[in-house]
């Protein structure tokens, strides 16, 4: 294992609150056995745990071909996470970065996820394109090296337009084909990343029984709806998407956060 792991989030916008972030700071830091340094590129940090070291979100220079191209591909705003890559942008940084959007849950041991592959860009198959046999990664869990994996700053940053046209507008895709290119890529084991609408609450057992938490699970993506609150409560969105009350959720990802980081941050 190494000294430490650096884990980094991005919270662009209002959607998501502070306490998306905290919870996520806690589900790491709980479920790593080294020390965490953990960073939030945001333009909102207030509310932020104060152990949380905040990055401004920038406004990249290749902003306005992305922006355009975005927009053709009907996917006005997304990619912005190709920020964190930028080699140089977090000081002082040694190794490799593990990165989660604010959407997942963490269950489980994450260690594995920082040792996986050395070298490589990991990223599990996303559920929707392995069903089509596509290879693209799914970007709610990813870990890089922006010493090693600066093409996926620079190559976007040299023709932006270009390379959102390529993706079709889809962060994902560009991340892990940009990385499969370069023979740097090792997708994640698909028990270790799991969907809370495909894996722990399929149709029709959805209607039986609560979603269930794979035993291997460690970190749990609510990708679409329901998101994590709406799943806590229970959930009717359409007769496929339909959850009972989740009373394991309501432990990981607001029980033990608040143990953890006191009631104010948790």
């Amino acid at each position: 294992m190494p000294s430490h792991a650096t884990v980094a989030c991005i919270k662009w916008g209002t959607l998501y609150g502070p306490e998306y972030v905290n919870r996520l700071y806690s589900g790491v830091r709980r479920n790593l056995s080294c020390p965490v340094r953990f960073i939030c590129m945001t333009e909102h940090a207030e509310g932020l745990h104060p152990e949380i070291e905040v990055l401004d979100l920038p406004v990249e220079p290749f902003a306005e071909p992305m922006a355009a191209a975005l927009k053709l591909a009907n996917r006005q705003g997304a990619m912005r996470k190709v920020s964190l890559f930028r080699p140089g942008l977090i000081p002082d940084l040694e190794g490799p970065v593990l990165g989660f959007d604010l959407d997942v849950v963490i269950t489980g041991a994450l260690d594995d996820l920082l040792t996986l592959a050395p070298g490589h860009v990991v990223m599990r198959h996303d559920w929707t394109e392995a069903r089509k046999g596509r290879p693209t990664g799914h970007g709610s869990v990813f870990r890089y090296d922006p010493a090693l994996h600066g093409f996926l700053y620079d190559d976007l940053a040299a023709e932006a337009y270009r390379e959102v046209e390529i993706a079709r507008g889809s962060e994902q895709r560009y991340t892990s084909h940009k990385a499969m290119e370069n023979r740097v890529f090792t997708y994640i084991p698909g028990d270790w990343v799991v969907s809370f609408k495909y894996d722990c609450n399929p149709f029709p057992g959805n209607y039986l029984h609560s979603a269930r938490l794979p035993e291997e699970a460690r970190v749990v993506c609510f990708h679409g709806r329901p998101k994590m609150p709406e799943a806590i409560d229970g959930y009717r969105g359409s007769l496929i998407r339909f959850a009972k009350p989740t009373p394991w959720l309501q432990e990981h990802w607001i029980d033990r956060a608040k143990v953890d980081l006191g009631e104010r941050w948790g």
